[in-house]
C-alpha cells in the first residue's frame, strides 16, 4: 500500500473533537465544549436562503462570490471596520476556516514559520503543519494578562519566519487586544518584513472594549483579515465567511479558488447578504445574551473561588482548573465529561500554554451554563 504524504503525521488532532465525539455517544451531557451559538437565525436571513432554493438560483458564482455579496462586504468593512477596498481584495470563502488555510497557503512554502498566539485556535497550527510550514508559538502568558510580548516575538522571529498570525478578540481566551497592542504587533511584523493574518472571526461581541480591525491600521499593505458571518449571525451551518487582502492578489486568488471551492454555494451567500445588509438587531440581542451569561458565570465563579480570565470579547470562559487537573487538563477533561456529563474543552488543545485551563463556551441556556459550572471542582480553601 502506498505511504501517505509526509505531513500527514505531522498535523495534530483537534483535542474539542475528541471531547465532542465521546460527549454525542453520552446521555444527558451538558454541552459546554463547542462554540455554537444557541440564538436563531433572524427571519429575514432564513427567508433570503430559502428564496434562493426555491427560486433555483443554484449556479456557479464567481470564484470571489456574487458581485451583490462582495459589495455588501465592502460597505459593511467601510461603516464598521474601517477598512475601504475594492470589490477584488474581498473573496468569498467556505467559512473562516477556508480563509484561514487560503491565506496561508499564499503566504507560506515549505519550511517557512509562521508566528501563532498560544493559546490560539486549534486550526491554525494545523493549517501551517497541512502546508509543510512551521508553526511556532508565541505564550499568551497570564502574568500579562494574556497578552503578546514583543520581546518574546523578537526572540522568535528568524530568517524563516514569514507570518505573523493575530486573533481578536480571540478564541479560546474571550479577550480582545486594545489598539496599542495591535499597533505594536503591526510595527512588529513591519519592521521584519512580515505578513499578518488577522483572525476577527468574533468582532460583533465586545464587552467594554472595542474591537479595532488590524487592517484598519495598515500603512503598508501586508494583512490578511479573515472575517465569517457563522458566529455575528449564528450561520455557522451555511459555511459562509470572507478573506480581505492586500492589493495584486486578484489573479492569483481565481486560480486557488477555481482549483479549492470553485465558489461558495450560491443560497448561502444570499442569506449571508440578507444578514450583513439587514437588521442587525437580532445581532444586538445576541451580545446582550452572551454577556448576560458571561456575567452571571463569572458571579457564580467568584463565589466558588475558581479563576478565570474576565472576557472582554467573544463568548467563552478561560477558566483555571489546574488545583483539579494534576497537570494533565486534556485527560481531566475527559474524565469530568464521563464522570459529570459536563463537556469542556481542555485548555492544551489550544497549545502548551493551555495546561491547566479549559474553555467554556457561554453560548448556551443560562441553566445549562450555570449547571455545567457548578459541577466543577473549587480549590481546597
Amino acid at each position: 500500500m502506498p505511504s501517505l504524504a509526509s505531513q500527514v503525521a505531522s498535523v495534530p488532532p483537534s483535542g474539542i473533537r475528541r471531547i465532542h465525539e465521546i460527549a454525542v455517544q453520552l446521555d444527558d451531557v451538558l454541552g459546554l465544549a463547542i462554540g455554537e451559538p444557541d440564538v436563531a437565525v433572524a427571519p429575514h436571513v432564513l427567508a433570503a436562503g430559502s428564496a434562493a432554493w426555491l427560486a433555483d438560483d443554484t449556479n456557479y458564482t464567481g470564484n470571489g462570490g456574487l458581485p451583490e455579496f462582495r459589495q455588501a462586504v465592502r460597505e459593511k468593512l467601510r461603516e464598521r471596520n474601517g477598512i475601504d477596498v475594492d470589490l477584488e481584495r474581498i473573496w468569498a470563502t467556505t467559512g473562516a476556516t477556508q480563509a484561514l488555510h487560503l491565506a496561508m497557503s499564499l503566504t507560506l512554502a515549505p519550511g517557512d514559520e509562521i508566528l501563532l498566539p498560544d493559546p490560539g485556535y486549534t486550526t491554525f497550527p494545523m493549517n501551517a503543519r497541512m502546508l509543510h510550514a512551521e508553526p511556532v508559538p508565541y505564550v499568551l502568558a497570564v502574568e500579562r494578562g494574556f497578552l503578546p510580548d514583543v520581546d518574546e516575538l523578537e526572540r522568535l522571529v528568524t530568517d524563516r519566519t514569514r507570518v505573523l498570525m493575530i486573533n481578536s478578540p480571540s478564541n479560546p481566551l474571550g479577550a480582545v487586544f486594545p489598539r496599542e497592542v495591535l499597533a505594536t504587533l503591526l510595527d512588529f511584523a513591519t519592521r521584519h518584513d512580515l505578513w499578518v493574518i488577522s483572525d476577527e472571526v468574533y468582532e460583533s461581541f465586545t464587552y467594554g472594549r472595542t474591537h479595532t480591525s488590524v487592517a484598519a491600521l495598515d500603512r503598508h499593505d501586508r494583512v490578511f483579515s479573515v472575517f465569517s458571518v457563522s458566529k455575528t449571525y449564528a450561520l455557522t451551518g451555511a459555511r459562509v465567511g470572507y478573506l480581505v487582502t492586500p492589493p495584486a492578489f486578484a489573479a492569483v486568488l481565481r486560480t486557488y479558488q477555481e482549483a479549492i471551492v470553485s465558489c461558495v454555494n450560491t443560497p448561502a451567500q444570499r442569506a449571508a447578504i440578507a444578514a450583513i445588509q439587514g437588521d442587525q438587531s437580532h445581532v444586538e440581542v445576541a451580545a446582550e445574551h452572551y454577556r448576560g451569561n458571561l456575567d452571571a458565570a463569572t458571579a457564580l465563579l467568584d463565589e466558588r473561588g475558581i479563576r478565570y480570565l474576565p472576557p472582554t470579547g467573544a463568548f467563552y470562559l478561560w477558566i483555571d482548573v489546574s488545583h483539579a487537573s494534576d497537570g494533565d487538563v486534556a485527560a481531566w477533561a475527559e474524565s469530568f465529561l464521563l464522570t459529570q456529563r459536563v463537556s469542556v474543552a481542555p485548555g492544551s488543545a489550544f497549545g502548551r500554554s493551555g495546561e491547566g485551563w479549559i474553555r467554556i463556551c457561554a453560548a448556551a441556556s443560562r441553566e445549562v451554563l450555570l449547571e455545567g459550572l457548578r459541577r466543577l471542582p473549587a480549590p481546597t480553601p
